[in-house]
């Protein structure tokens, strides 16, 4: 079909005025385009899936544009379109508009910088012409290359120099390499050094926008040191923080930008939006495949220490014991349950031996609804011949009795246990309100050598050695392991300790009489004074 079939109106019109009109029609939606880096990128590259969280970040970096902030931090989880929209996309939209701007793209390596700026190349080449914008003839280079309206794009690692190049717009995109580069205290301050030696160095006074993106690693990390120097916007500070986590928790991180409420997950470019229960199950697998200190750095932005505020894992190395002949006194299954099926319920099996200490002996936590935490515990329970399961009183009482002897007499009738088998005791332990005064005590108990592993438990080795008193979702593992010890060891239950060190492993002749084979004595005073018991 013809362009006057479609536009009779313009029949009238010589051929010379109707392109006039076309053209002019064209210069208007390209211009329409330019409402933000997501937006163009949608009208320009159909493969390009446009999701609430990147309208969010595309909103963001409009108003570093704006010049009503010159510092942005945007952290998310890996793999969600933040640098494809942020260190890609937005150079290309931002020269679209300062034609005559130097933009700086840095990361980790030569390569991924590279890669950037030869997709913000190939966009000028492409589309650069509806904004009068082009390559300058003999400046094609992947690394450095100039434009026709005296601007350019150089793409280097951090640790590389900026010297003859002025910055006007810098996009930091992924600073740290991996885990190992970031836990390097060497490798951490040649990032700093280059930030205040060479970045800022190169900024210029008429525009000097900053956008850094980034999956988190260590407390003291890129952003972390940026914001511990610089501070955030809104307490007066210099950086703009864009924190998108995997799953929503404002009562952690205040206000979320999309409005999500505690527990919702982040949208993704790959999975429909308005498909929750595809988008709840990705970040569930993202959890469930990952160590909680990888999962609350990369995924949900909150780096912690590598050693936690109660547990070392050198002190969990030494309780690990696959060997020591003891006898059961009383078997236990322990619970914590989950609030609903997203949520991690907690389900720990382990007994009072001869020696007066717990033992540890089976971890089944996971992800579960109320039936199916009810039926593992069940099963666990059969399997170890516990005489008791304990519950945590603080949560639903009524409900978890209900939902064990419910799922009991299920097995029962699918045969799975037998008929005449007795269902254990089901015994509520009222554990200290508070996640710390909870976990305290437990710790303790670790360093007095009341507590040992039956061999080597690593999601549970991994949560008691990572988590920080500061994290309001302390890991299911935790919570049931410490009611395990709270109802074979009551009396755990009764004090509190104060002054809490960070225990590093039991030493040698601290348990008195009887070494590391028997009941502790003496401890306390070397670990910290228990009071109330």
């Amino acid at each position: 079909m013809s362009v006057l079939a479609v536009a009779p109106e313009l029949d009238h019109l010589d051929d010379a005025a109707v392109f006039a009109r076309l053209q002019a029609a064209k210069k208007a939606a390209a211009r329409d385009l330019l409402r933000g880096p997501a937006t163009l990128a949608r009208g320009l590259d159909a493969s390009y899936r446009m999701r609430p969280h990147l309208k969010v970040i595309s909103d963001a970096l409009v108003g570093l544009e704006r010049a009503e902030y010159n510092r942005l931090l945007v952290i998310t989880p890996a793999q969600v379109g933040k640098s494809t929209t942020t260190a890609e996309w937005f150079p290309f939209w931002w020269l679209c508009l300062h034609g005559e701007d130097r933009v700086a793209v840095a990361s980790y390596s030569d390569d991924l910088a590279i890669r950037r700026g030869k997709a913000i190349r190939k966009y000028i080449a492409e589309f650069g012409g509806e904004y009068d914008l082009a390559l300058l003839p003999g400046s094609e280079a992947a690394q450095d290359y100039d434009t026709n309206q005296g601007g350019g794009v150089r793409s280097v690692s951090l640790g590389a120099g900026l010297t003859g190049f002025s910055v006007n717009l810098l996009v930091v995109d992924d600073p740290h390499k991996d885990r190992a580069e970031a836990e390097s205290k060497k490798m951490r301050d040649k990032v700093h050094d280059w930030w205040s030696s060479a970045a800022l160095k190169r900024l210029q006074p008429d525009r000097n926008a900053v956008v850094a993106i980034q999956t988190r690693w260590h407390p003291d990390d890129f952003a972390g040191r940026r914001l511990e120097e610089d501070g955030r916007l809104e307490d007066g500070g210099k950086w703009k923080v864009v924190h998108l986590p995997a799953i929503a928790n404002p009562s952690k991180f205040g206000p979320d930008p999309l409005g999500r409420q505690d527990g919702e997950p982040l949208t993704h470019p790959k999975i429909p939006t308005r498909n929750r229960k595809a988008l709840t199950a990705w970040w569930a697998d993202d959890k469930a495949g990952s160590s909680p200190r990888d999962w609350h750095a990369l995924s949900q932005g909150d780096p912690q220490p590598a050693e936690g505020a109660l547990v070392s894992r050198d002190l969990l190395r030494t309780i690990r014991d696959g060997v020591t002949v003891v006898e059961p006194q009383r078997i236990a299954v322990s619970i914590d349950p989950s609030g609903g099926g997203r949520d991690t319920a907690g389900v720990i099996g382990g007994f009072l031996g001869a020696d007066s200490r717990v033992w540890i002996t089976h971890d089944k936590t996971k992800a579960m609804s109320s039936a199916e935490w009810s039926r593992t515990a069940c099963l666990l329970a059969y399997e170890t011949n516990a005489a008791v399961i304990y519950v945590e009183w603080n949560f639903g009482r009524d409900m978890c009795t209900l939902a064990i002897g419910t799922a009991w007499k299920a097995l029962q009738e699918e045969g799975r246990i037998p008929k005449g088998k007795l269902m254990p005791l089901i015994d509520a332990v009222s554990a200290k309100q508070g996640k710390l005064l909870r976990a305290e005590p437990i710790a303790q108990q670790m360093v007095e050598d009341r507590v040992r592993l039956r061999g080597a438990f690593v999601d549970l080795e991994n949560e008691w050695a990572t988590w920080q008193p500061t994290d309001a979702d302390s890991p299911g593992r935790i919570d049931a392991s410490c009611v395990l010890v709270y109802g074979l060891i009551p009396e755990v239950n009764q004090g509190a300790i104060v002054h809490a060190p960070l225990p590093t492993a039991p030493q040698p002749g601290q348990y008195g009489q009887y070494g590391r084979s028997g009941p502790a004595s003496g401890a306390a005073s070397a670990y910290g004074r228990r009071i109330g018991k």
